[in-house]
Order: structure tokens, then C-alpha cells, then sequence
């Protein structure tokens, strides 16, 4: 019996279904009796779409001889072994005498009804593993035996996407520029090291962000980013009009050597953690609720009261409000 919300070929394909359960005596409980229909249903689905794409190919059905307009015909089936998440399963793969026929539901190489094998082994590789281990991983997870070459192979097809990337033409004038580096710990010969991914975004002059570049160094310093901004201006970058940055010893030094027009503007977050350096802790929480009054004032004038406010109230214990900000 159909569902209310069943469509019409959702309703007959369960209708069906229930009665191929019933005529062979399949035992539900069993995940072996289970796992075979579904290698069924997918090998029977996707055979007729790929006698469906041969028809499309061809320009005829099977049979229909008086349609034909090409001297390319059928040239019978090949037998291919396809790995699922409900096991190995068959399927007769529809050839022509040409060999033009280049099947899209199932690609010539591909040996996997799961997710693109391709993407999962750049992921891995991206993740940190090694080849033996990606080889491993995919024979243990899929029972499917990849060689290290292969695995090198296409992971080596990212490298020519991600070089295309990195040297692409940039605008002449971006309004923002935003400059940090995030610290993570990779794999490295074997050992876990810590590096740091350098990233500039930026904000074109009509509003848009846009990734500039990413850098991968052995530590954060200035003189590594002068390296990525002389990269930034051969790239076509003429000006930046304000450059967001944290306290990094030399950062606006770098910035000015390539780009001397650009205002300087420190992370709010950096400046509130230097704020933080000078302060005891059973202090911090009613020094910090009086800072945020400045940085959160809706206008200058108001900033700038509250900024008096809070040198006042402070500068006695600390000192000038000069010293934290």
C-alpha cells in the first residue's frame, strides 16, 4: 500500500519491492540477504543507464535499425567488478566497435560506486598521511589496493591548481587588507612539528572579499611577510589603503617598505590582549568590562570619554592608559 507522501514511481518501486521480498523469502534480519538485493538494485539501475547513454551515443535504441544514422553500432558487453559499501558487485559495461563511448554514470577507470576515490585520497593527503598510509587506510577501509605511485599521481594534480592560484593577477587598490598567521601542528618526516599558514584577505573597492594568498613558513616574522607583500605588489597590487595586522615586532615596517601610503591599524583583540599583560587577575574582569565601554562606544566623542574615564580609574594602579594601548 502507497504512502501519502510516496510519488508515483516511489509507490510502484515499493509495491515491487515488497513483492520480490515475499516470492524469494529474503530474511530481513539477515544483513546478508540484505547487502545482495542492494548490489542487485545498483547493478541493474546503473546497467540501464549506461544503455542509456549508449542509445544517446549511438542515436538509436537496440534494435531500431531504421533510426540509425551512424556507422558506429554495439559491439556487446565488458564485465566489470565494482566496490560498494554493500560489497563487490557485477556489471556488464556496453561497448561499441568504434571504442568512442566514454560512459559518465560509471567512468572508465573508476572501480568505486562511493564517493570520487580521487577526492578521498587528496583529503587524506591534505590531512597530513603518508602515501603508505593513505594505501593502507584505503585497502583496509574498501579492500581496495592502491600503489604509492598512484596515490603520488593524484595528489601531484593539485600542485599545478594550487601554483595557478597563488600567482594569479590581483587589483590595483584594495581597501582592507587583513594579514595573520595561524599556528597548527603537521606531520614532518615522521615527527610533529609546528608551522604557520601566512594569510592575507582582502577587501576590493567595491565591498568584496577575496583570499589573497596563503603561505606556509616555519614560524611567524616580519621579514617573511615582507616576502608575501613584495609578492602581493608583483602580483598587481598598487596600494592598500589600511592594512589590519597584530603586534608582530616589525610587521608595520614591512608594510610601509613596500607599501609607505597604507595606514596601520592594530587588532582590536591583540591591543586588549596587551592590555591584559599589565593586569593582576583577580583584576581582569572589572578592568576589562570598563575597556570594552571604549571600544563598543557607538561614536568617537563617546570613546573618547569613556577612554578619560577609564585612565582615571586606572592609571593609579597601572599607570598612564598610554601603557596598555
Amino acid at each position: 500500500m502507497a504512502r501519502k507522501k510516496d510519488t508515483p514511481q516511489k509507490a510502484a518501486l515499493r509495491e515491487m519491492m515488497g513483492n520480490y521480498l515475499k516470492e524469494n523469502n529474503v530474511k530481513v534480519k539477515d544483513g546478508t540477504d540484505v547487502n545482495s538485493i542492494m548490489r542487485d538494485m545498483m547493478s541493474i539501475i546503473l546497467e540501464g543507464a549506461l544503455d542509456q547513454e549508449m542509445d544517446e551515443e549511438l542515436g538509436y535504441s537496440k534494435y531500431d535499425y531504421r533510426n540509425k544514422e551512424t556507422d558506429n553500432s554495439r559491439n556487446g558487453h565488458s564485465q566489470k567488478t565494482m566496490h560498494t559499501s554493500y560489497g563487490d558487485m557485477e556489471i556488464d559495461i556496453p561497448r561499441d566497435r568504434k571504442g568512442e563511448f566514454e560512459p559518465q554514470i560509471v567512468k572508465k577507470y573508476q572501480n568505486t560506486v562511493t564517493q570520487d576515490m580521487e577526492e578521498k585520497i587528496i583529503s587524506m593527503y591534505a590531512k597530513g598521511m603518508t602515501t603508505n598510509n593513505i594505501e593502507s587506510h584505503m585497502r583496509e577501509l574498501y579492500d581496495i589496493e592502491i600503489s604509492d605511485s598512484t596515490i603520488s599521481r593524484i595528489t601531484d594534480k593539485i600542485l599545478p591548481i594550487v601554483k595557478e592560484w597563488q600567482e594569479r593577477p590581483l587589483e590595483e587598490i584594495y581597501a582592507v587588507v587583513f594579514m595573520d598567521a595561524i599556528h597548527y601542528h603537521v606531520r614532518n618526516e615522521g615527527r610533529i612539528v609546528k608551522r604557520a599558514v601566512y594569510i592575507a584577505i582582502g577587501i576590493d573597492m567595491s565591498g568584496y572579499k577575496d583570499v589573497l594568498g596563503m603561505y606556509v613558513g616555519q614560524n611567524e616574522s616580519a621579514k617573511f611577510w615582507l616576502s608575501i607583500l613584495n609578492g602581493l605588489k608583483n602580483r598587481g597590487v598598487e596600494d592598500i589603503l589600511i592594512a589590519c595586522v597584530d603586534g608582530l615586532t616589525g610587521f608595520p615596517q614591512a608594510i610601509e617598505a613596500v607599501f609607505p601610503e597604507t595606514e596601520i591599524q592594530q587588532c582590536i583583540i591583540h591591543q586588549i590582549r596587551n592590555t591584559t599583560k599589565f593586569v593582576s587577575y583577580k583584576e581582569l574582569k572589572p578592568l576589562m568590562a570598563d575597556l570594552k565601554r571604549v571600544y563598543a562606544a557607538p561614536t568617537e566623542e563617546i570613546a573618547l570619554a569613556e577612554l578619560e574615564s577609564f585612565d582615571e580609574k586606572w592609571s593609579g594602579k597601572y599607570g598612564s592608559v598610554k601603557l596598555f594601548l
